[in-house]
């Protein structure tokens, strides 16, 4: 079996990469066990030497990685070189606060000292999507590593060379071969390498269904998972919102990436006051996004990342239209030989069609009207995602009443919703359980170990 990599704004045939044999992954899994008790006995502060040190080598590398990022995704090249930078954020905040996040931790008991020991749990198997290639990998990496947790990548098949490039940084900033290893097998395998006991747990970020198939087998195998899935995020426009500010916003947060994000803004959601003017004024920014060359600096729109992708969100919208949904800008492929979808925005979208409870992973908004703040919360709420949601008013204090309302793991008063690495990220109901990033991130994949002496 191979991978094979077509450059998404061309169609053309960048690669093709072979998958391993059963013999090259056990190879990979035994030098994995063999490295993990030499990194767990290497002192922390050594741990974050290297790891400030990947952050380095990254920022060295930006622009090799961010061309590979866009030849094989097609994300925009300004927003991979930012993609890198916050690579490199990430690796410079766990050297620089593991110290502090992985201290014992004491507590006073009847005994003459007690605390709690954060050790690592062995090796973490990630298993990781295309539309952040590197950022998902090293927001998993930074932490797991720092920890004195080895780690192995599954990489989407579509994104093989960002892959590769990611081990080879850390092989070059002189963390030691087997420490962090790129797997290149087929998702047929996951279960077998999760099954496996040299592996200890197991971090997914990626749709529903692999979801479900990831903790289902962690679950047979009694081994600890995180789940960072799928979102339909709101982004809740009340009747004082500064309307200039929150339509700019929500062109920035539906259309990075081509939309291709699980945190972007995918419901907008109006109250009625309010409602037309946001539509026609959303309706004149989005236009002005055209489809273009990822390289070339000044396009805004950027192809999705793959064919099958893009007419799966068509069918999507198509379906919508059907049931009544009003068009209002776009809402069809874009000609040529790439993965293009126009920007477009769905108007009326109502219970019972796609949209409104489908995750749309592409540059489409959906537009849901509320009579007022009260059922914009119930409209936001009413989704089986929760990973994210944001709040726009004038009134701050307001804001964040309303915030505190959304079921959603992460939300933002008059900002959009962006990961990052001093907070914790992650979502609930069918958006996943477990948090990435800050102090609860860096003790997801720990032994928390009580510690009591007399």
């Amino acid at each position: 079996m191979s991978f094979k990599v077509v450059n998404p704004a061309n169609g053309t045939v960048l690669r093709v990469v072979d998958s391993w044999t059963e013999k090259q992954l056990d190879a990979a899994l035994e030098q994995a066990a063999a490295a993990a008790p030499d990194w767990r006995a290497l002192p922390l502060a050594e741990r974050c030497r290297l790891l400030t040190r990947v952050g380095e080598v990254l920022r060295a590398r930006r622009e090799e990685l961010a061309r590979t990022v866009t030849g094989e995704m097609g994300k925009l090249i300004k927003e991979a070189r930012g993609e890198v930078d916050k690579c490199a954020w990430v690796c410079d905040y766990y050297a620089d606060n593991a110290p502090a996040f992985l201290a014992d931790e004491s507590i006073e008991t009847d005994a003459s000292r007690s605390l709690v020991a954060y050790q690592p749990l062995g090796t973490v198997l990630a298993v990781m999507p295309w539309n952040f290639p590197l950022w998902q990998v090293m927001r998993f990496a930074a932490p797991a590593l720092a920890v004195g947790n080895t780690g192995l990548l599954k990489h989407a098949s579509n994104v093989p060379h960002c892959a590769q490039l990611l081990e080879e940084v850390f092989l070059e900033a002189g963390v030691p071969a087997g420490v962090f290893t790129s797997l290149m097998i087929p998702s047929s395998m996951v279960a077998r390498v999760i099954g496996d006991p040299r592996v200890h747990a197991v971090t997914l970020t990626g749709s529903e269904p692999a979801g479900k198939a990831v903790a289902a087998a962690a679950g047979q195998h009694l081994k600890k998972s995180v789940l960072e899935l799928g979102g339909s995020d709101a982004f809740v426009i009340l009747e004082d919102a500064d309307l200039e500010l929150a339509v700019d916003q929500a062109v920035a947060s539906r259309f990075l990436n081509a939309g291709q994000s699980c945190i972007a803004a995918k419901r907008f959601i109006p109250v009625t006051a309010i409602a037309d003017e946001f539509v026609e004024r959303f309706r004149a920014k989005v236009e002005e996004l055209q489809c273009g060359d990822p390289m070339d600096e000044a396009t805004r729109l950027a192809p999705m990342a793959r064919f099958d992708l893009r007419d799966d969100l068509h069918q999507q919208v198509v379906d919508t239209l059907a049931k009544g949904a009003v068009a209002v800008t776009g809402c069809m492929p874009q000609p040529g030989d790439g993965a293009w979808y126009q920007a477009s925005i769905l108007d009326r979208v109502e219970p019972g069609m796609r949209a409104y409870s489908e995750e749309l992973f592409g540059p489409v908004a959906i537009v849901i009207r509320a009579a007022d703040e009260a059922d914009a919360v119930r409209i936001a709420n009413a989704s089986d995602f929760g990973l994210g949601g944001s709040v726009w008013t004038r009134d701050a204090a307001r804001g964040e009443q309303v915030a505190r309302r959304l079921e959603c793991g992460c939300a933002f008063v008059n900002s959009l919703v962006k990961s990052d690495p001093r907070l914790p990220f992650g979502g609930v109901k069918r958006s996943g359980y477990g948090r990435e990033l800050s102090l609860l991130g860096i003790r997801e994949f720990v032994n928390a170990k009580t510690v009591w002496v007399r």
